[in-house]
């Protein structure tokens, strides 16, 4: 989901030179090698069930790249569910974000078998956390181990949530959906109908109950190419080590108060917070990047926090 800020253009200096009429100028230095253009950028692709490889190109965005792929296979963009980076695994912590290294090969995992199952909420807590794909496909990224949901064994990591009691909600937001079943009323039964992703033979893997956030990773040292919901992809920088537990400690606070997590949405969090000096600066860069979120003020606060720890070394 990637979520971009606005970049501010930095002015160039202007350097000027006098010349001697004695003196020979000085040979220009070479010039550096300019970035990688990101409208020609390759990457190879396949289906995480088993395919050709192909290679996709020329996308600013994930609902982009998904019509890439789909192209390439010849499928609905509707039917892929996520992308993982270098494995054909269903690995949440090697989700497709909005930072792909220019060397990660992307596997597209699409929709399998359909299920349906009932559950009975004995407890406030679900024990699930949800997170999309961008493009109108929430799923399951973990499950909390002892949970209600880690009792129903039917349900996976990597399943689509389709349906709540009936109501279609392929198109809502990880958010929206997390709201949902957090609103739930104790004590009756609810209905879920899911999709898995396809696996082929050869590649059924145990029940996994998703990634732990110690687990995690975000790769640094090399560049990648950003997706942006607005404007053209661009290629950057993996965020600095400090940048890179900030977000870390931001994914935390969104599973801890939304029951979400999104690795891209905390970076864009983070990078909101970069150059602003209190929680109320703060507070305003983030209604205007992500006001539709309507992010209560102790999470903003707390997240203002983690920002600050991560600045002076304390997480």
């Amino acid at each position: 989901m990637p979520l971009g800020l606005r970049n501010k253009k930095k002015e160039k200096s202007k350097e000027t030179f006098k010349l001697v009429e004695s003196e020979a100028a000085a040979p220009a230095p070479a010039a550096p090698a300019p970035a990688p253009s990101a409208s020609r950028l390759q990457f190879h692709t396949q289906l995480a069930h088993g395919s050709p490889t192909g290679r996709v190109e020329n996308f600013g965005s994930a609902r982009e790249l998904y019509a890439k792929i789909a192209e390439v296979f010849r499928i609905d963009p509707a039917e892929i569910m996520f992308c993982t980076l270098n494995t054909h695994k269903a690995d949440m912590d090697k989700l497709l974000g909005a930072q792909i290294g220019l060397e990660d090969f992307i596997f597209a995992h699409v929709k399998g078998q359909r299920k349906e199952v009932e559950v009975l909420k004995t407890d406030d807590v679900l024990g699930l956390t949800i997170t999309d794909n961008g493009t109108g496909c929430a799923f399951i990224k973990r499950i909390k181990e002892g949970s209600l949901m880690d009792q129903t064994k039917m349900i996976c990591v990597g399943d689509h949530i389709e349906t709540i009691n009936g109501k279609n909600v392929s198109d809502c937001r990880h958010y929206e959906v997390a709201r949902m079943l957090k609103d739930l009323e104790k004590g009756q039964v609810f209905k879920l109908e899911l999709i898995e992703p396809r696996k082929s033979f050869e590649k059924l893997e145990p029940r996994s109950k998703g990634g732990t956030l110690p687990e995690a990773k975000i790769s640094r040292g090399r560049e990648t190419l950003r997706l942006r919901t607005k404007g053209p992809a661009t290629v950057e920088e993996m965020p600095t080590e400090v940048e890179e537990k900030a977000i870390k400690k931001v994914d935390e606070l969104l599973e801890t108060y939304m029951g979400i997590r999104d690795i891209e949405l905390a970076a864009t969090m983070v990078e909101a917070g970069r150059d602003k000096k209190n929680p109320d600066e703060f507070a305003v860069a983030l209604d205007e990047t992500l006001g539709d979120f309507a992010f209560p003020d102790e999470f903003v606060f707390d997240v203002w926090g983690a920002i600050g720890d991560a600045k002076l070394g304390r997480l």
